[in-house]
């Protein structure tokens, strides 16, 4: 599968976009500087805490640009229906375009997406069947990152040795406690909220629910066949090898699974 590349005009999403850039770029400059960088200098870390700060970034921000970017499954205006599955697809009431069943339209993107979950406006884009994937790495990395930083921090203060080396010349420098303040804030923040979103897209995997459905209710528990977590996550994922669920750079490829499960609302 092709990496899709897909753009949505939305200033309002935008807006929610560039926060979270400037968070990530907010913590990506100042937490070395002011802690990493000085504390390693003096032999108080290890230089391999510092590259797996930058390698917990990286990724995290390689999810946050793919999941922006990636067509999260929008369907085509003429879709080529498949014989035999035909009952598995719907007409939109809408748009009025074939789809299949579980595929909904987002009033704020103006089309159809397969297995969407919700739209989500801090990627600005839909979360879907093809990209789905991507938000739960970068709900993850972000998690990460934001421990990470939120532990050098507190260290900072509470547990590592006094700076001996100053340079007073530096603006970072001067206004440290006020820059750490506000960084832990962002972080507390940014976790807390990260935490519930991260918790419910989990529990939707594993039941097999997007978000969509659990609010309409429509996802009796009889009419949905129980698949065990490793088949729903493997689904989501695009594959069965568990360490490349982990792994942002990567194309996803959609599993072959059976129509009574895949369409079973």
């Amino acid at each position: 599968m092709g990496l899709r590349i897909h753009f949505v005009a939305d200033p309002h999403g935008w807006c929610c976009m560039g926060l979270i850039v400037f968070v990530w770029l907010y913590n990506f400059v100042l937490i070395p500087k002011i802690v990493l960088f000085p504390h390693y200098e003096e032999g108080h870390i290890p230089g391999i805490l510092i590259i797996i700060f930058y390698g917990i970034a990286i990724f995290c921000l390689v999810a946050l640009v793919r999941a922006s970017i990636t067509d999260p499954g929008r369907l085509p205006e003429n879709p080529k229906i498949p014989h035999g599955e035909r009952e598995f697809w719907e007409l939109c009431n809408k748009c009025n375009l074939m789809r299949p069943k579980r595929s909904h339209h987002c009033s704020r993107c103006g089309h159809c997406v397969r297995r969407m979950d919700h739209h989500c406006p801090w990627i600005n884009n839909c979360v879907g069947e093809d990209n789905h994937w991507l938000f739960l790495q970068l709900c993850f990395y972000t998690e990460l990152l934001t421990c990470y930083a939120l532990m050098f921090s507190f260290c900072h203060y509470y547990y590592f040795l006094p700076l001996k080396k100053h340079n007073l010349d530096l603006f970072v420098v001067r206004h440290e406690l006020a820059i750490m303040r506000l960084a832990a804030f962002m972080g507390i923040t940014m976790f807390v909220g990260i935490t519930g979103l991260f918790y419910t897209q989990l529990i939707g995997i594993i039941t097999d629910t997007t978000s969509i459905e659990k609010m309409s209710n429509c996802c009796e528990e009889i009419s949905r066949p129980r698949k065990p977590w490793q088949q729903t996550f493997s689904e989501v994922f695009g594959t069965r090898w568990k360490i490349l669920w982990f792994i942002p750079f990567r194309q996803r490829q959609p599993l072959r699974v059976p129509y009574h499960f895949a369409n079973h609302v």
